[in-house]
Parts: C-alpha cells; sequence; structure tokens
C-alpha cells in the first residue's frame, strides 16, 4: 500500500492530544510529555493538547472537548491521540480518520485496567478496537503491549514499539556500598494508590515481616482514587504498620530523586502494567527491584537486577522481601545486577528516536479501512 512519506526540508507540525491535565506525574503522562520535548529538539512544530471532562468513561465535556479539538485541525494534519484520550471516543476518531493523519499511543489496553467486570471489559475492548481501527499506525510502549494489539484488530505491520527511556541519574547511597548497608531497611514505592498497583498485597506481605526492621516511603497521587486511598490507609493502621509508612502523596522531581536516593529497594506490587517506567528509573540508581511479572513488567525487570513474583501473590512478595532482607548474598547479587542493568539503559533521546522512526511513512489509509479492503477481496 502507498504511504505518506516524511516531508524533506521543514519538518511537520503534530499535535499530541492527551487526557486531561498534559502536567501530570504519572508514568504515561510523562511518556507522552518527553517524547514531545525530544520531537521539538528534532525540529517538529508540537502542540500538546489536554482535553477536558472524563476519561476513558467518557462523558459529555471529554466527546465535545476531543470534537473541537480534531475539527479545528487541517486536512492531513498530523495528530498522535493518547490511548486513554481516544479508547472511549471512537466515533469521533473516526470522524476524522480519513482527513488526518491519526496515529494511536497505546501504553496499555483500557480493557487491562483492574477492577473491571467482565461487561466493562468487554465494552473498553470492542471502543478501543474500533478506536484503533481509525489510526493510520498504533505506537506502543513495550513489546508485551505490542503482542496484545492483533486481538484488537490491529495487524502486526501497522504497530511500532517505543519503549520509554530513562534520565541518567547518580547512584543511590545504599548502592555505593552495598555491604555497607544495614537495617532499617529503606523500602521505596512510587505509584498511583489505584487498585491496579496493587498496594494492599504489598501491606499484607508487610504485615508477615514486622519481626523485621524496615521502613517504606509511598509516593503517588491519593486523589485519582479517594476511597480506595482511603482503604489502604486503613488497612495500614489495621495490620499495626502506621509508624512505619510514609504516604508521601505526589512529589515534584527534586524529591522524587532524594527518594530513590535514600532508598535501599525499590518495591513495585502492580498488578499489570504496559511497561513500569519507575522499574527503569530505579534501576538508573542503581537500586535492586522487587516487582511482578503482570503485563509489561516480565520484560522490564532484568532478572540479575531483582525478583518478580506473580501478580496478586501476597505471599510470594513477602518470600521475595524476606529473601532480599535476611540473605546478604541475596543484596549483593541483586544490587550488582542493578547496577549492571544500569549501564544498558536506554535515555530519552534513544526513546525520542524510535518514537520518530514509528511516524515515518505513514501508511495512506486506517487500519480499519485495511481490514474493510482485505474482507471484500476474500469474500
Amino acid at each position: 500500500m502507498p504511504e505518506d512519506a516524511m516531508p524533506r526540508g521543514e519538518m511537520p507540525a503534530l499535535t499530541l492530544i492527551v487526557a486531561g491535565d498534559p502536567d501530570q506525574c504519572t508514568g504515561g503522562y510523562v511518556y507522552d510529555a518527553r517524547m514531545a520535548a525530544e520531537l521539538r529538539r528534532q525540529g517538529w512544530r508540537v502542540e500538546v493538547v489536554g482535553l477536558e471532562g472524563r476519561f476513558p468513561l467518557a462523558d459529555r465535556r471529554a466527546r465535545h472537548s476531543l470534537a473541537t479539538t480534531l475539527g479545528r485541525l487541517p486536512d492531513d494534519a498530523w495528530v498522535v491521540i493518547d490511548g486513554l484520550a481516544m479508547g472511549g471516543l471512537p466515533e469521533e476518531v473516526e470522524r476524522h480518520a480519513a482527513r488526518l493523519r491519526i496515529v494511536a499511543l497505546v501504553h496499555h489496553p483500557l480493557a487491562e485496567e483492574t477492577g473491571l467486570d467482565l461487561a466493562e471489559q468487554r465494552t473498553f475492548r470492542e471502543s478501543e478496537a474500533r478506536a484503533l481501527a481509525a489510526a493510520r499506525r498504533v505506537i506502543v510502549t513495550s513489546a508485551h503491549t505490542a503482542r496484545a494489539m492483533p486481538g484488537y484488530g490491529v495487524p502486526g505491520e501497522r504497530v511500532r514499539v517505543a519503549e520509554p527511556g530513562v534520565e541518567p541519574a547518580p547512584l543511590a547511597a545504599g548502592a555505593l556500598d552495598d555491604r555497607a548497608a544495614t537495617p532499617p531497611w529503606r523500602l521505596l514505592c512510587v505509584a498511583t494508590l489505584t487498585p491496579r498497583k496493587g498496594h494492599d498485597g504489598l501491606l499484607e506481605a508487610l504485615a508477615g515481616l514486622q519481626d523485621r526492621d524496615w521502613t517504606l516511603e509511598v509516593i503517588g497521587s491519593h486523589s485519582r482514587d479517594p476511597a480506595h486511598a482511603a482503604r489502604l490507609l486503613e488497612t495500614a493502621r489495621r495490620h499495626g504498620l502506621t509508624s512505619r509508612l510514609v504516604w508521601a502523596g505526589e512529589r515534584d522531581a527534586d524529591a522524587l530523586a532524594a527518594a530513590y536516593h535514600r532508598a535501599d529497594l525499590f518495591v513495585l506490587p502492580s498488578l499489570y502494567e504496559g511497561y513500569g517506567m519507575v522499574v527503569t528509573e530505579a534501576l538508573s540508581r542503581g537500586l535492586p527491584v522487587i516487582t511482578t511479572t503482570g503485563g509489561a513488567l516480565a520484560d522490564t525487570l532484568p532478572p540479575e537486577a531483582g525478583i518478580a513474583v506473580p501478580p496478586g501473590d501476597a505471599r510470594a512478595l513477602r518470600e521475595a522481601l524476606r529473601r532480599w532482607m535476611d540473605d546478604p548474598g541475596v543484596r549483593c547479587r541483586l544490587h550488582r545486577g542493578a547496577i549492571r542493568a544500569r549501564q544498558g539503559l536506554a535515555d530519552w533521546q534513544a526513546a525520542g528516536r524510535h518514537f520518530m522512526a514509528a511516524l515515518e511513512a505513514l501508511p495512506e489509509a486506517p487500519i480499519g479501512a485495511l481490514a474493510a479492503s482485505e474482507r471484500r477481496l476474500s469474500s
């Protein structure tokens, strides 16, 4: 199929559309902001638009915001739409699919969010598949998500992987000399307080380790799901963990860097991640990681740099934490593995180059047009 070649000379203008405030501090928004910055550094003219309204269960304001944003773009304009913004509004994307060069950016499929019942999963899967069919290409942030795309009707040749990068960082204090580390063990978890992040399993795991000397700092917004956040604080109180935990909320870049620097171990108990950027951020500081195999985490964490357990298995998570706390050999091996992994991490400049390459030579027709053509030929 003929493809739209990248114009020579002046770089094109591109509109990046996200759900809500583009300056949010979660991994997906950080990735989007980094890609916009890297494209600008390469000469692109990039406008980032944050949509109003509720997502991904889009309300009227969200629908109007996306419709208005797409409607004002000229024909043949380049537009990248974050999956959180487009997955629940396929009709609005379809309306402009033929005239705009739409690229979907999928961090993880909406149907993989924790807490959905079967009907909600089916609704999200069907809605997102329809929205993706209106794109000319799909950019995903991990090979794991790429493998899932055929299940949404996206053929492999229309998918490109552009994994996140990482900012170079100094070694954490505990990584400078792992043999000198002594209790209390300073654990760090950076994750928004939502069900998918698995904090409840971490609390259950730590409740069985109260005879060890440790503290846990949890950095992440309480406002995404206030009811769930309140339940977590109550769970910690019920287990008698309150004095050992710091619920720090969101922190700016400097405070977050300081938290990484004073930590001995990074813990991410997520049930599912489309990549898990905080894992590579921890590794960039030489911190070993205990996490799960949920989603792309099985690929994100190098085995020599940490321990991965099945998602939702508090007993396995407790055992991994116990091994790290009790066995100097395990601590030494994982610290050294994390430092080796640190040396192989890609930076954001490399990530930006992969992202830019994914925008080159876009197909002329949306994915759905290709599928329709194939159905006609086979009939």
